[in-house]
């Protein structure tokens, strides 16, 4: 199906009512997650302070598998090629849903921040948790913590499943689990994400296709014998112009964003190797596959032209995400159960300080409001969650762990993930995810219902056929780009 039909077909999915046997979920398992709520904003620190990059996530992951392993759960590590990754599973397998709660954990190179207001940079330390993984990890373990509970207490059926996901950050380690199969038995998956707002609107994202473009060349002394040398970076260069040149010819909205990660060492020396990193997106996965080819004969032409030699090594590649209405509003009714984020004086002193580094500044007060429902939200950032909203029904929330007026992967996103107001924002966002989760669990008819438009949004024909091209992963992606 076309892709512009798959959208359409959201005015079809208008039709599917929410079941009116859709249960809310009993005071117990907010009590559960409160309960916890101290260990896990421990958790939550911990990882916050030991930010660890895409697939060297070894503390943080193995953290996540103590916390879940006290709670009861089975663990099955190292999944799908990655050693960081694992599955955690409680409840009766084979009777009633299989559902999911993803966990992320990975940070960011370059986001060093203390968890203080004002720009200050962490001596010693590269990485940050700029988009708040460390807070989404430790959410997800206590949301199901609490619902591992209410599953022993009540004697019901069904199976609650934690993935640990890494590398979510360029290097698509769902991918890699969907492609395993690892999902081929869940009947609903869930996931949150750090914000400066607190939302259970459903909607798109963008398909992703990440890669290294690596020049060769021959090395020489810049002065002295210019004429014998072929520079990698002239290489690089040349593709980054027919990139830009590229732009006015792609369909709209397309995004084509790169950095030079190697260019050389010194000015005197002609640089035999350079490389530069590239992603390309777009809500279309077949638009991202197509620009992805033509910058790759861009690069080949870059390399004739400069007497050098080219080669891409892809890193990632991930669908756009897959929106789930019926799904939506069980999480949009847990999180008007549950409500925003109430900030004391503490957090009011530390956000207002924080807000004079930014160029917007809404009312610190949407903190505590909820913006509004919709099934068919555009989105313009990418994530590996949108593969497995491919394979299984799929639904996500954001809560405002962040200052209002805060974007991701910016050093304000630090230090907020570090500080209390973000640890308020995940306990909201445990919260929710426990109650529609067990909400789920109460309802196999909410379940069906959420399959059966999953499938009229998916279509009949489609298969599918991931837009990752490599078959391990990448495990040495971050330090490689350090070299």
């Amino acid at each position: 199906m076309a892709w512009h039909l798959r959208i359409a077909v959201a005015v079809l999915v208008g039709a599917l009512a929410l079941p009116a046997s859709a249960a809310d979920a009993p005071d117990s398992v907010l009590a559960a997650v409160d309960a916890y709520a101290g260990r896990q904003a421990e958790v939550g620190q911990a990882l916050w302070a030991r930010p660890e990059l895409g697939y060297q996530e070894v503390q943080a992951s193995a953290l996540l598998q103590q916390e879940l392993r006290k709670a009861g759960f089975r663990i099955e590590a190292g999944v799908a090629g990655m050693p960081t990754a694992f599955v955690a599973r409680y409840g009766t397998r084979g009777k009633g849903p299989v559902i999911a709660l993803l966990a992320e954990m990975d940070a960011l190179p370059g986001m060093a921040q203390a968890a203080v207001p004002t720009r200050s940079p962490l001596p010693g330390q590269d990485a940050g948790q700029a988009c708040g993984h460390n807070l989404f990890g430790a959410a997800v373990v206590g949301a199901a913590q609490a619902v591992a509970q209410w599953l022993k207490a009540s004697g019901s059926d069904g199976e609650i499943r934690v993935y640990g996901t890494p590398a979510e950050e360029g290097g698509s380690g769902k991918v890699y689990m969907a492609r395993a199969g690892l999902f081929d038995d869940v009947d609903v998956a869930l996931h949150w994400h750090p914000a400066d707002g607190n939302s259970a609107a459903q909607g798109t994202s963008l398909a992703n296709i990440s890669g290294k473009f690596r020049f060769k060349g021959i090395a020489a002394h810049a002065a002295l014998a210019p004429d014998r040398g072929r520079s990698a970076l002239d290489g690089v260069e040349a593709l980054n112009d027919m990139a830009n040149m590229m732009r006015e010819h792609v369909p709209d909205g397309t995004r084509i964003h790169y950095v030079i990660s190697n260019g050389g060492a010194a000015p005197n020396v002609v640089p035999d190797a350079a490389e530069a990193y590239y992603y390309v997106r777009h809500v279309d996965p077949a638009v991202v596959r197509d620009v992805i080819a033509r910058l790759q004969l861009a690069a080949r032409g870059a390399a004739m032209g400069t007497g050098t030699e080219a080669t891409f090594e892809p890193t990632g590649g991930v669908y756009s995400l897959l929106p789930n209405d019926v799904l939506g509003q069980i999480m949009q009714r847990s999180l008007q159960r549950v409500g925003g984020v109430i900030y004391d004086a503490a957090d009011t002193a530390f956000a207002q300080q924080l807000q004079q580094s930014l160029p917007q500044r809404p009312a610190l007060e949407s903190a505590a409001s909820l913006e509004p429902y919709s099934a068919e939200q555009a989105g313009g950032a990418s994530t590996d969650v949108g593969d497995v909203s491919w394979n299984v029904p799929t639904v996500g929330l954001s809560t405002a762990t962040w200052v209002p007026g805060t974007p991701a992967h910016s050093w304000q996103a630090v230090a907020a993930s570090g500080a209390p107001i973000g640890a308020k924002g995940a306990l909201n966002a445990a919260r929710v995810l426990a109650l529609a989760t067990v909400s789920l669990l109460q309802s196999p008819q909410t379940v069906a219902a959420a399959k059966q438009e999953f499938a009229q949004r998916r279509g009949a024909q489609f298969r599918y056929v991931p837009l990752l091209e490599r078959a391990t992963p990448p495990l040495d992606y971050r330090q490689r780009a350090k070299e």
